[in-house]
Order: structure tokens, then C-alpha cells, then sequence
């Protein structure tokens, strides 16, 4: 059961992002200042319009479209690069296992959402910029993972087998190693995605991620604030949205654990 409400409430989000354009009637963008702050369930606004008499259905689709970008792009940015420094730490051990282990307990000590804020604060505003600030803060997660992995399957026995019959260290490990290792990339990546797009909100809401009048949920929050006992649907909806989002991916991601770790299936 959390399963199928995990797939269900992903794949909503992810199809009302992809049919956005088509779903707001609206430019999430346009201001109308003579239908400001219109209540939910007016004529032509399901949702109503904020302050400036925007849409407030059309910002919080494309604010999905926002979210879901950056989360995919900084997980693949992170799984890459972690997943990569991960497998030539367990494989080779040494001085490169010691090097990336000690870099990532430096970075570990610091809150996820601190160190990417002050990262993107140094590198500036801007959407690559935001990517690049949470792939700095969370390749970490993978490395230690995969690292783990790697130190545990070389020690099996067809590892052993296919290095004592002269098999090269790169086919070892992208052959032998490495598919037993993607599982586990898959799952962490599954769970991160959630944490970056709140993280993603986070920075937006404290104004250095998205800035206005992009529709971004995290400043949109951010907008609401002086209009929460006047506006509540302002603060509403984007909460729902982002919350929906975490939640969906979340259940998601304990789905795929419990499927595709082996310890845990009975």
C-alpha cells in the first residue's frame, strides 16, 4: 500500500509538471493588479491569485516544473561524482580511500543546508548555480555508500575468482563490481531527490535559490509571509505542493530499498 501511494503521488507531480503548460490557463509570470488576492474557487483562478493578482495554479505547476528539474539534475550530478569517488576509494583504498574519507567527514560536520547556502552565496545566484551548491553539499552520501559497497563485494568470492584468472582492474570493477554497487546508488538517489528539492525550497526561502518572479515554491512561501491572515491559500498551496513531493518520493524511495536490497526481503 505505501508503495502504490508513493508511485501515485510521484507520478501526479511529475505529469502535472510535464503537462503544465497545458494544465495553467494563466502566464504564472503576468500580473494582474485589479484580481489581487482573489480567494480560491474564483472565476477562471481555482486556486486564486497572491498579491500581484498572478495565478496562483499556473505558478504553483510551473513552480513543479522548477523543483523537479533541480532535483534530477543535482541527483545525477551527485550520483556521477560521489558514486565515481566511491568506487576508486573502496577499489583502490590507499591514499585515494583516505584522501575522499577524510574530505567527507570534514564536509559531513557541517548542516546539508548551511554548507549548500553558503556555497551558493560564494559561486552567486542563479539556477546552475543552485545545482552546483547542492551537488557540492551531497555527493558526500554517495561516496561513503558506494565506498561501503565496494569494500564489501570485493571480498566475495566470483571477485576473487575473476581477478586470480588475470581479469584488468577496470573490467573488474565496471563488470563484477559495479552493477552489484547500482542498486544502492539507485536508492540513495531516490531518497535524496526529495531532500534537494526541500533543501532547493530552503535556500529559496530565505532568498539566495530562485529568485522572483520565477515560480519557485521556496519564495513563494517566502512572498507569503506578510499576507498569512489575510491570504492563507498563499502559503497553502505551495506548502501542499512541496510537501506532497517529499512524501511521494520518500515512500518511493523506501519501495525501492526494500526491493532492491536482498538483506531485506524475508
Amino acid at each position: 500500500m505505501k508503495a502504490w501511494i508513493g508511485i501515485g503521488v510521484t507520478a501526479l507531480v511529475v505529469a502535472a509538471a510535464i503537462a503544465a503548460p497545458w494544465l495553467a490557463s494563466h502566464d504564472p509570470l503576468r500580473s494582474e493588479l485589479g484580481d489581487t488576492l482573489l480567494r480560491p474557487g474564483s472565476p477562471g483562478h481555482p486556486l486564486g491569485t497572491d498579491q500581484l493578482g498572478r495565478d496562483l495554479l499556473s505558478r504553483v505547476l510551473h513552480g513543479a516544473r522548477l523543483a523537479l528539474f533541480i532535483g534530477a539534475c543535482t541527483v545525477l550530478v551527485t550520483a556521477t561524482v560521489g558514486g565515481v569517488l566511491g568506487l576508486v576509494a573502496g577499489f583502490v583504498e590507499r591514499w585515494p580511500s583516505a584522501v575522499v574519507m577524510r574530505v567527507a567527514d570534514v564536509q559531513l560536520s557541517f548542516p546539508f543546508i548551511l554548507l549548500a547556502m553558503t556555497i551558493n552565496a560564494i559561486v552567486g545566484l542563479g539556477l546552475g548555480n543552485i545545482i552546483l551548491s547542492l551537488s557540492a553539499a551531497g555527493w558526500v552520501v554517495y561516496a561513503r555508500v558506494v565506498r561501503g559497497e565496494v569494500l564489501a563485494v570485493k571480498q566475495r568470492d566470483f571477485v576473487q575468482a575473476a581477478a586470480a584468472l588475470g581479469v584488468a582492474r577496470p573490467r573488474l570493477l565496471f563488470r563484477h563490481i559495479l552493477p552489484n554497487v547500482a542498486p544502492s546508488i539507485v536508492v540513495v538517489a531516490s531518497l535524496q531527490f526529495s531532500q534537494f528539492v526541500v533543501a532547493e525550497a530552503a535556500i529559496s526561502y530565505l532568498g539566495f535559490g530562485v529568485q522572483p518572479p520565477t515560480p519557485a515554491w521556496g519564495s513563494m512561501l517566502a512572498e507569503s509571509r506578510d499576507f498569512l491572515y489575510v491570504a492563507w491559500w498563499l502559503m497553502a498551496f505551495p506548502g501542499l505542493a512541496l510537501v506532497l513531493t517529499a512524501l511521494g518520493v520518500n515512500l518511493l524511495g523506501d519501495w525501492l530499498r526494500d526491493t532492491l536490497d536482498p538483506k531485506l526481503r524475508v
